[in-house]
């Protein structure tokens, strides 16, 4: 598989990376099998966290003896140097390894720096002297916040969402990465799964020569079709066009990007799902998504007691109550159209 410069770290990683969030839903024999083939496929680069449950043990017991041919990046969402420390060692556990090869610091609401009281940088920076650490890297979904920490200097990559709903404004993100010589690694290639063209999101994603997609995987199937446009990129051509447009059309910028980070809920709404549940409905197989449990979990909606714990959370500065609100009245009356 061709591989790619990660920005100043001088890593070589393949263009498609292995976004490692799926795989908590599979058991130890499924993700080995999965990571395996992905490794044989030239995939070399997995991205994990701390926060992401069983996936970093999934990822050690799979890779364990190909360790030295493959690159890890992690994630801790630490909020001072002590807590660092902590999540380090138990990744370096869940991992099997003594090092880290890109470690990032998860989604900081601000930008980490040295000499600050909360010790978070300069635990990084011991660990890197260390050599548990071999580059620090940070992820981002704020754009303007994204912006200032490419531009500090202090992180070697910057991971952030990229797909094919990208904004001008995000797709000049890459270009001050390029720049500033940061490695851009794309979340969210999918869009949190409303795009279901995994082809038109490879192409975009491909025109970018600084670009690292992680995509997340969790069949077989979907890790094949990734290998399968690896061996035979496709062109940017008029299809593909076409299918972007249609995308950018249905998906405003007021949609969830099922980031996560207004959870939990006091009212125990899967938000995530609950607050794309129209969208959801016109771009999967819908009869799964009407059942008795999922409607149990849509009338959650009704419990909403405005804490406004999930506005103050989110990176895209949604009114999520009222977009739970326009998406259960949606659902309601999908449900009631096609329950026979």
């Amino acid at each position: 598989m061709e591989k790619i410069r990660l920005g100043k770290t001088d890593l070589m990683v393949s263009r498609s990376g292995f976004g490692a969030i799926p795989i908590q839903r599979i058991g130890d024999e499924d993700s080995t099998a999965l990571l395996r083939a992905a490794f044989n496929g030239g995939i070399n680069y997995y991205d994990t966290a701390r926060g992401y449950t069983t996936s970093e043990h999934k990822i050690g017991l799979a890779l364990g003896d190909v360790r030295d041919e493959i690159i890890i990046a992690t994630k801790s969402g630490a909020q001072n140097g002590e807590q660092l420390a902590q999540n380090l060692e138990t990744s370096l556990s869940q991992l099997g390894t003594d090092y880290i090869d890109v470690y990032q610091f998860h989604n900081p609401s601000f930008i980490p720096r040295p000499n600050e009281d909360n010790d978070l940088y300069d635990a990084a920076l011991r660990a890197k002297s260390e050599g548990k650490i071999r580059h620090i890297g940070i992820t981002s979904h704020r754009l303007d916040i994204a912006i200032e920490m490419v531009k500090s200097g202090l992180f070697e990559t910057m991971q952030f969402p990229m797909s094919t709903l990208a904004t001008d404004a995000e797709i000049e993100l890459v270009k001050l990465c390029k720049e500033h010589d940061v490695g851009f690694v794309a979340m969210k290639g999918l869009a949190g799964g409303l795009i279901t063209n995994a082809k038109s999101a490879f192409v975009f994603l491909r025109q970018f020569d600084n670009v690292v997609p992680i995509w997340g995987i969790q069949h077989m199937s979907e890790l094949e079709e990734f290998l399968e446009y690896e061996q035979n990129p496709p062109a940017f051509d008029d299809e593909i066009r076409q299918i972007i447009n249609k995308d950018r059309e249905k998906l405003s910028d007021g949609f969830c990007r099922a980031c996560g980070y207004c959870l939990p809920c006091p009212a125990e709404i899967n938000i995530p799902m609950a607050a794309r549940m129209e969208l959801l409905l016109g771009r999967m197989d819908w009869r799964g998504l009407i059942s008795e449990s999922w409607q149990e979990m849509m009338s959650r909606i009704n419990n909403c007691s405005d804490c406004r714990h999930c506005i103050g959370h989110c990176p895209y500065n949604l009114d999520t109550p009222e977009l739970l609100k326009s998406n259960l009245a949606y659902f309601e009356k999908f449900v009631a159209e096609h329950k026979n």
